[in-house]
């Protein structure tokens, strides 16, 4: 059975200096749900992979099941370091590892779930630089977009924290605080006293493909005030939940044919919309959604006439918003 819950993201950066203590909070992992009853469990199964080659066993790094904190369970030392890089003149080491998602707590055979995220650590070979030498932005955000996919017509649910887990642990002398600026009437709410950020209704992707806010944070030091703003995108996934229709409420066409046609001649269109869907590739998978047929007795008929079917995307612009579909002719 595949599970509803699911990641907003599909990878997750951060980096992590030689030396941080045990404890050391690293980033926190959200998972969205399918169904009310559901509660998220995370769980880290296998092996660190190093440099997409060589892999190692995972002895540094762990998750909070119940809350997706990922943490430092062991010292990271200059030994550790060299164990992890490939070779001890590196920089850095990129190493990763997945995270999984399960609806009850985790049975190790379940590593092979279908359902996990990829988390990509750069191990740096330095301790933490100061908080006074970080720029607002590095203050403020991790290096990866904050774009998420939020899938139409699931429950409400919390699929993001703005403030950065280590800095807020590291930089406690510093006054960091955020602002989402959004629309009026946009289906997200920040919460101040968590950093959170919600999704606070089912989304509905024939009314609204694409959500675009502003992260905005302000760092204050003393008298220093330090603002920086970025883009924070949600794209809207696509559940086949909307009928296709005739843009003129007929599915018939008559064809009408005089002597002496060529081969080829058009005899009569007829189109089907369908906002749900765009074409998808393979062409063929979107072909064999909908057939085309000629309804006749007269095998002559089907022998010498046939259905063409074409398609391609369109734009429909519901609430003045442009939403994907698929324009099909025959």
């Amino acid at each position: 059975v595949a599970l509803g819950l699911y990641f907003p993201r599909k990878e997750y950066l951060e980096n992590v200096y030689v030396d941080e203590p045990a404890g050391m909070p690293l980033l926190r992992i959200h998972a969205l749900r399918d169904s009310h009853e559901e509660a998220a469990h995370f769980h880290l199964c296998q092996n660190l992979i190093i440099s997409r080659a060589r892999s190692h066993e995972n002895n540094w790094f762990q998750i909070r099941e119940k809350t997706g904190l990922l943490y430092l369970s062991k010292n990271l030392d200059r030994e550790d370091f060299n164990m992890l890089s490939v070779g001890n003149w590196m920089p850095l080491s990129k190493v990763m590892l997945y995270v999984f998602l399960s609806s009850h707590p985790f049975q190790e055979k379940e590593c092979d779930s279908a359902t996990r995220t990829t988390v990509f650590l750069s191990l740096i070979n330095a301790t933490a630089p100061a908080c006074s030498s970080l720029t607002a932005r590095q203050l403020c955000f991790t290096e990866m977009d904050l774009s998420f996919h939020i899938k139409e017509n699931k429950p409400p649910g919390t699929f993001h924290q703005l403030q950065l887990p280590s800095v807020h642990h590291l930089c406690q002398n510093l006054s960091i605080s955020y602002k989402l600026l959004a629309a009026e009437g946009a289906p997200f709410r920040y919460n101040e006293n968590t950093t959170s950020v919600r999704v606070t209704q089912r989304l509905d992707r024939e009314e609204r493909e694409r959500y675009e806010l502003i992260a905005k944070c302000t760092v204050r030091e003393g008298f220093r005030e330090m603002q920086v703003e970025v883009p924070f995108l949600v794209n809207v996934l696509d559940e086949d939940d909307s009928p296709p229709f005739l843009p003129n409420g007929t599915d018939t066409a008559d064809a009408v044919v005089e002597f002496n046609r060529k081969e080829g001649t058009v005899l009569a269109t007829l189109a089907v919309y369908d906002a749900d869907t765009t074409p998808i590739y393979p062409l063929e998978s979107s072909r064999k959604k909908y057939t085309g047929t000629i309804i006749t007795d007269d095998p002559w008929i089907s022998e010498t006439f046939r259905v063409e079917h074409i398609f391609d995307e369109i734009h429909f612009s519901p609430n003045g918003s442009q939403v994907r579909g698929t324009r099909h002719e025959y």
